[in-house]
C-alpha cells in the first residue's frame, strides 16, 4: 500500500531563487520526486491555503509524512502570496503531532521578521528533523536511514525534478505557475569571500547543471501543463558552464544551446525569462557578454529583466563589502543591456536591467545615499531604460561578514528619504519611459479583485497593472497602458470598447478625464473614431479602440 505525504510550501526567497506564488521553487519539485522514489504519494499545499483552511494540516488524513519548505534570505514585497513567518512555521509544527515531520530550505540559515534585523539561527519547534543543505538530498538520506543532511548533487536531483514535476498541478494558481529552473548553485567569488551579505557562498563554488538535465525537467513540466519558465536559480546566468575565476568569461554558444533545448522540449511555452546577471561580468568581458546577452534575447520571450545586484553607488561601500562592481561598471552594464535588449517586440522592450540596492552595509554614510540618487539621476539623464529598482534593508545572516560589520539603524531617516526620492523622482518617470501610453500588456492575470482590480503578466518582475473594473480573480486579459503610478501602471482592457466601457473606466482614456467621460457616455454609441474625436479629441490609444 502506497504511503501518503504532504508538502507544505512556506515559500522561499534567496539571492538566487524565488519560490513565492505564482513562482514554485525547484525545492518543491525535487522533494516531490524524492517522496515518489521512496513510495509516497505526495500532495501539495501552500502556506496561503493553510491560512485559509488550517484543517489542511490539522485534520486526520494529511499523510504519513509532512515536509515543509520555507525561508527568506532576501525578503521583499509580495503580491501573489505571503511567505510563512517563523511563528506560523512553529504553529504548524505543533499542529503536526501525529505524522513524521521535516522542515528544510533557507530557513535553516536563520530567520528575521524583516529587513533591518539580524537573522537568528535556531531550532524550529515542532518538527522532528531539520533538513540541512539541499532539502531533497537531505530528505533522501534521512528516508534511507542516514543523517538528514547533504549537499546538492545534480546526478540525484535532476531525476527527482522530472519525477516530481506533476506536483505543479496542485498549485492553486495552476496553470498560471512560474516554474523557477535551476542552472547553478554557488558563487564564483566564493574564494574571495563573496559579497559581505550574501548567503550564496554558503553553497561553495559554482556547480553547473547540465543542459540535458534542465531540458528533461522542462519536458516533464511541460507534460504536466507548465507553460511559464524562468532560468532564475543561479547567481549569474552569463557565467553558466564557464571556467573558474572571479568573473568567468561568458560562453554565448552554450547559452544559445540552453535556450534552444528548452524551446525544443516546450515548443508551446508562453514565458521564458531570466533573473540574475552580474554587472561585473559584463564590465569585465564586454564583447563576450554582449554576445551572450544577444543569445538570451534570441531565445527568451519579450518583457524580460536582468537583475543586477548593484547594492550601492558608493565606491567606499563597494570596497568595504567586497561587492561585484563599481558604479561605473554598473552604468556600463546598463548601457550594454539597453543596447542589446532595448528593442521593442510587441510593444515591450526585450530585456532590461533591474537594479537592487541594499541599505545598512558596512561603510555606509549619509553621502552613500547622495551617491545612490546621483547614480539614478545619471541613468535618467542618459535616456536609458531600467525595468525596476528594488531597495531593501540588510538582513545579515550568521556566517556572513555583514553579520558582524554593518550600519543597521544608523541612517534610517536618510534611507526613508532615499526610498521616497527613488519612487517619486525615478520610478514614475522611468515607468512612463518603459511603458508609454498605448503599450499593450498581454495575458495579464488578475490577482487582486475589486473595483480597481490588480493583475500582472507572467514573467520576471512583471509590472503591477491596475484595471479600473471589477474583475474576478484569475481573469486573464490583454490591456493597454493609460497612466502611471510609482510602482504600477493603470490599464484598460484591450481592445478598448468605447461604447460599453463603464464611465469610471472611460475617464482613464488619455486626455479624457471625469467631466469629458460623462459627456462621452451621454453621446454613445459612436459609429466611428471620427465621431468619437468630435467629442473627446485625439488620444494616444486610438489604435486599439473599437466602436
Amino acid at each position: 500500500m502506497t504511503s501518503s505525504a504532504l508538502i507544505i510550501d512556506g515559500y522561499v526567497d534567496e539571492p538566487a531563487c524565488l519560490g513565492v506564488a505564482p513562482y514554485i521553487s525547484p525545492y518543491i519539485r525535487e522533494v516531490a520526486g524524492v517522496l515518489i522514489e521512496h513510495g509516497y504519494a505526495p500532495r501539495y499545499v501552500t502556506i496561503d491555503q493553510v491560512r485559509s483552511d488550517p484543517a489542511l494540516v490539522a485534520a486526520p488524513g494529511r499523510g504519513d509524512l509532512v515536509v515543509m519548505i520555507a525561508g527568506l534570505t532576501v525578503p521583499g514585497a509580495y503580491i501573489g502570496g505571503k511567505p510563512a513567518t517563523l511563528t506560523e512555521v512553529q504553529q504548524i509544527g505543533i499542529l503536526l503531532r501525529e505524522p513524521t515531520t521535516a522542515i528544510g530550505g533557507p530557513i535553516a540559515f536563520g530567520y528575521a521578521s524583516g529587513g533591518g534585523k539580524k537573522a537568528i539561527r535556531q531550532a524550529i519547534a515542532g518538527f522532528d528533523v531539520t533538513l540541512s543543505g539541499s532539502p531533497a538530498v537531505a530528505l533522501d538520506a534521512w528516508l534511507s536511514g542516514g543523517e538528514p543532511a547533504g549537499a546538492g548533487d545534480y546526478s540525484l536531483t535532476d531525476p527527482w525534478c522530472a519525477a516530481g514535476a506533476g506536483i505543479i498541478r496542485e498549485h492553486p494558481a495552476f496553470p498560471y505557475v512560474m516554474c523557477e529552473l535551476e542552472t547553478a548553485t554557488g558563487c564564483s567569488r566564493a574564494t574571495v569571500g563573496g559579497c559581505s551579505f550574501c548567503t550564496e557562498p554558503f553553497y561553495g563554488l559554482p556547480r553547473y547543471r547540465s543542459i540535458e538535465g534542465i531540458a528533461e525537467e522542462v519536458a516533464a513540466l511541460r507534460a504536466a501543463g507548465a507553460r511559464h519558465f524562468r532560468l532564475g536559480r543561479q547567481p549569474d546566468l552569463l557565467a553558466y558552464q564557464s571556467p573558474g575565476g572571479e568573473f568567468p568569461v561568458p560562453r554565448p554558444e552554450v547559452l544559445e544551446e540552453l535556450f534552444s533545448s528548452i524551446r525544443a522540449n516546450a515548443p508551446d511555452l508562453k514565458t521564458l525569462h531570466i533573473d540574475n546577471i552580474n554587472p561585473g561580468t559584463i564590465a569585465h568581458h564586454e564583447d563576450t557578454a554582449r554576445a551572450a546577452l544577444a543569445a538570451i534575447v534570441a531565445g527568451h520571450t519579450p518583457g524580460d529583466t536582468a537583475a543586477f545586484g548593484m547594492e550601492t553607488a558608493d565606491p567606499a561601500v563597494v570596497t568595504a563589502n567586497n561587492l561585484k562592481a563599481m558604479p561605473d561598471d554598473v552604468f556600463r552594464a546598463i548601457e550594454i543591456v539597453n543596447d542589446v535588449g532595448g528593442k521593442r517586440t510587441c510593444g515591450v522592450p526585450e530585456l532590461l536591467p533591474g537594479l537592487n540596492f541594499i541599505v545598512g552595509l558596512a561603510g555606509e554614510t549619509a553621502a552613500t545615499f547622495d551617491a545612490n540618487e546621483t547614480f539614478l539621476q545619471r541613468v535618467l539623464d542618459a535616456g536609458l531604460l531600467v525595468r525596476r529598482v528594488n531597495i531593501r534593508q540588510l538582513m545579515p545572516f550568521e556566517g556572513t561578514a555583514a553579520y558582524e560589520e554593518n550600519t543597521l539603524g544608523k541612517h534610517d531617516s536618510r534611507f526613508r528619504a532615499f526610498k521616497e526620492w527613488a519612487r517619486t523622482q525615478f520610478d514614475e518617470p522611468m515607468l512612463r519611459r518603459v511603458f508609454p501610453a498605448g503599450t499593450i500588456l498581454s495575458g495579464v492575470v488578475v490577482e487582486i479583485p475589486g473595483k480597481l482590480s490588480f493583475g500582472r503578466q507572467m514573467g520576471s518582475y512583471p509590472i503591477l497593472v491596475g484595471i479600473p473594473l471589477e474583475l474576478p480573480a484569475r481573469t486573464v486579459l490583454d490591456t493597454v497602458v493609460v497612466d502611471w503610478g510609482m510602482r504600477s501602471v493603470t490599464a484598460l482592457p484591450c481592445p478598448v470598447e468605447v461604447n460599453t466601457l463603464p464611465v469610471a473606466a472611460l475617464r482613464w482614456i488619455p486626455g479624457v478625464g471625469k467631466k469629458r467621460a460623462a459627456t462621452i457616455a451621454a453621446r454613445r454609441p459612436f459609429g466611428s473614431l471620427a465621431e468619437f474625436r468630435e467629442v473627446a479629441g485625439e488620444t494616444a490609444i486610438e489604435d486599439v479602440m473599437v466602436f
